[in-house]
């Protein structure tokens, strides 16, 4: 597909991988939607003015838009949108969005990247996501994080385990942590004390118990535990 900046072509991707799924050399970081998509271009910066075109696409595909990345200049000018929901996202469905995120850049008024030409890239989130809402939480469950927590006095501290349970009422997420004699431990962290947190890679395949404590259970746990 032939834009009027450039030729649009397409990269497969992992689901643990931030892979661009789609590249266009055409005319074509916020952690938000519509708050970053109703506000003036003319008053944002670049990264800003690019979501405030992209999201509400983005949005009408069912996706988040996790963050935009603008970096490099003139013809190095690489734009990244990365997107992500809770079923995952499918690769196809990114590369149809990768050809309407490009034509809308394309027709901006006014454009955010000032008629340079760019590379976009749409992908997912890669493995080492960091965790900064709620919804990350949630699509993390099962997966292994390392967390900084806050607190009341004294230094921070650091909790590695496996998401469980999210409760968004409470603003709690569990955490499953090794305990003794290769037994687990659930934690219930409050979302408001960690500072920091990151998907890690797993060396290891978890166990059905350990998933169990997750709130991943039955098949899925025998699935995952499998993996």
């Amino acid at each position: 597909m032939t834009g009027p900046r450039g030729v649009h072509h397409g990269e497969a991707t992992t689901a643990d991988e931030e892979v661009p799924v789609m590249a266009g050399d055409g005319r074509t970081e916020r952690d938000a939607r519509s708050s970053s998509t109703a506000r003036d271009p003319r008053t944002q910066g670049v990264g800003d003015a690019i979501a405030t075109v992209v999201g509400p696409l983005v949005e009408a595909h069912g996706l988040d838009l996790e963050r935009v990345e603008e970096s490099g200049s003139g013809d190095s000018t690489v734009v990244r949108v990365v997107v992500d929901a809770d079923a995952g996202t499918d690769l196809d469905d990114l590369a149809e969005l990768s050809r309407e995120l490009s034509t809308a850049l394309d027709g901006a008024d006014p454009d955010p990247l000032g008629d340079r030409r760019y590379t976009l890239e749409v992908t997912s989130p890669g493995v080492d996501r960091p965790l900064t809402a709620p919804r990350h939480w949630r699509r993390a469950q099962g997966r292994k994080v390392t967390a900084t927590l806050r607190t009341a006095s004294g230094p921070d501290e650091r909790v590695a385990g496996r998401v469980g349970r999210l409760d968004e009422a409470a603003g709690t997420v569990d955490v499953v942590v090794p305990g003794r004699r290769g037994t687990w431990d659930v934690r219930s962290l409050p979302l408001a004390d960690i500072t920091a947190a990151v998907v890690g890679v797993d060396f290891s395949s978890p166990g059905p118990a350990e998933l169990e404590l997750c709130g991943i259970d039955g098949a899925d746990a025998r699935r995952e535990g499998n993996r």
